[in-house]
Parts: C-alpha cells; sequence; structure tokens
C-alpha cells in the first residue's frame, strides 16, 4: 500500500472488543478477501495481521493491557507495499460488511453497526 504523501506500508489497529471477534475478521480478512496473513510477527513486505491482545503483549496482564489500551480483539495489521490503497480499503470493508451477516460463525455472532463501523481518513 502506497500513500503518496507519507510512502509505503503502515501500521493499522482494529479494536474488535473480543478475541473470537478478532479472530474471524482475521479469519475472513485472510481467506475470504485476500487481504493478508495471519502471523505473529508483523515485519515483512506483505500485510500481516495478529491479534496482539492475546499474543503480541502476552508477558502483559491484564491490568496492563487494558491501563495501555490494549483489548483482547485488538487487531495489528502490518499493511505490506503490494496492491494499492483502494484495494486494500476495499478488502477491508468487505470483510467487515461479511461479519454482519447473521449467523456467518453460527448462532448469535451477528456484530452490531456500533462496533463494526470503520471510517477512513483520507
Amino acid at each position: 500500500m502506497m500513500n503518496k504523501d507519507y510512502g509505503f506500508g503502515g501500521i493499522m489497529c482494529v479494536d474488535m472488543e473480543t478475541e473470537e471477534r478478532a479472530n474471524q475478521l482475521m479469519h475472513l480478512l485472510q481467506n475470504y478477501t485476500q487481504f493478508g496473513l495471519m502471523a505473529v510477527s508483523l515485519g515483512y513486505y506483505e500485510t500481516l495481521m495478529c491479534c496482539s491482545g492475546t499474543s503480541i503483549n502476552s508477558g502483559m496482564n491484564d491490568e496492563e493491557k487494558a491501563l495501555a489500551g490494549i483489548s483482547p480483539g485488538l487487531v495489528r495489521m502490518s499493511v505490506g507495499y503490494t496492491g494499492t490503497l483502494e484495494q486494500r480499503w476495499g478488502q477491508l470493508e468487505k470483510a467487515i460488511s461479511r461479519m454482519q451477516e447473521p449467523g456467518l460463525f453460527g448462532k448469535n455472532s451477528k456484530c452490531t453497526e456500533r462496533s463494526m463501523s470503520v471510517n477512513r481518513i483520507s
């Protein structure tokens, strides 16, 4: 991804509030929209993502995570330099829209509009 004003790559976070919803979003981003790959390390030229609330910050206790603003559903994405900003943004919107479908991940799994809104800042 390249932004002409800032260059290549970038880190983006999406707070899904729970680990379950974070994993559901990452599953859709990897397997449904081909946005990126789930990984434990974010250093690569491809787009990578991980659930920081349970992986990267595993050395912190729950209180320390809360103080740092890290929820169990925090998804960190290292946006690679493949593809365009428009492609990546469209893939993210498509996955989030798909998460709002009732029953996609089992009974009562529909995400609310409040918890799933995405706003693009240009």
